[in-house]
């Protein structure tokens, strides 16, 4: 299933795609909000474990909006916990010319520093160094401590598309990354979350990322350095993962800052990010005034 979360006429709702249509699942569980547990979003859907269960729902017969009618968020507008994972594809580490390691590189986003599918993302008016980072990303479903590779993908409950758009100079400041990868609306998420029963092996996906239509990032999920088993396992180890927690895997190389020249989004340019099954998440780039 491909869940998503929007507004509609203002009010925070969560739902699963359908092509051209949403099963609006907050006015589901409204309707019989004293027969049911109240599930208010996606985020609220994993901590209460319903995922299966929305999964088998008579869709036929659920409530409905047009999804041209309503304006979607970030898949999970407000994770617990954002890891974004550095240097995790060995041609992205080769170009940035830095060494290898034995652990992933991690860094932290915050939940405000995110922008839905076809919103914008914002250049921040300090820089002019705005730089793209197609990436995949993970979404976990159940809480774990100390996981075990073997049992990794079972905490995962869906898959979505991620910019992790970087302020490159503020990036460089020092040897920490937080600030570049902080600012308001830098963070693309979305289109929806696709759950991992409807994905055989991540590592057979494909991700692309396109600048105004042209190629920059073009890669395979079998090409991470740390897969998706061993992030999860050494995330686990420093801290508790929690249903709606997301970790960013990685990006591949291309990316704006290492090319010669440089090259950065600018004001109005449009910035795609495809992965087989996963859909393409698009955003307009503005400048902040």
């Amino acid at each position: 299933m491909k869940y998503v979360s929007f507004l509609n006429n203002e009010k925070k709702c969560f739902g699963i795609l359908l092509d051209d249509e949403i099963v609006d699942l907050t006015s589901h569980y409204e309707r019989y909000r004293e027969g049911l547990e109240w599930i208010p979003s996606l985020k609220s859907a994993l901590e209460h474990d319903r995922i299966n269960e929305l999964n088998n729902l008579d869709l036929e017969t659920l409530p409905k909006v047009l999804k041209s009618d309503v304006t979607l968020m970030p898949v999970i507008p407000d994770p617990g916990k954002i890891f974004c994972i550095g240097l995790n594809y060995e041609n992205h580490r080769e170009e940035t010319k830095r060494p290898e390691s034995a652990y992933p590189t991690i860094f932290t986003r915050f939940s405000n520093s995110q922008t839905a599918h076809e919103d914008s993302i914002i250049c921040p008016k300090v820089s002019d160094r705005l730089d793209y980072e197609g990436e995949m990303a993970i979404i976990i479903g159940k809480s774990g401590r100390y996981i075990e590779e073997n049992n990794a993908m079972e905490y995962i409950a869906g898959f979505s598309c991620y910019n992790d758009a970087t302020v490159r100079d503020w990036q460089k400041h020092t040897s920490q990354f937080t600030p570049g990868k902080n600012f308001f609306k830098t963070g693309g998420f979305g289109p929806f979350m696709l759950t991992t029963d409807e994905v055989s092996n991540y590592k057979e996906l494909k991700l692309q990322t396109r600048l105004n239509g042209e190629i920059m990032q073009d890669a395979s999920l079998n090409d991470l350095i740390f897969p998706l088993e061993k992030l999860i396992s050494y995330c686990s180890s420093f801290t508790e993962l929690n249903p709606g927690d997301v970790i960013v895997t990685g990006t591949p190389g291309g990316v704006g800052d290492r090319r010669d020249p440089p090259v950065y989004m600018k004001d109005g340019d449009i910035v795609e990010i495809e992965i087989s099954q996963l859909g393409t998440l698009k955003n307009m780039v503005k400048k902040e005034n």
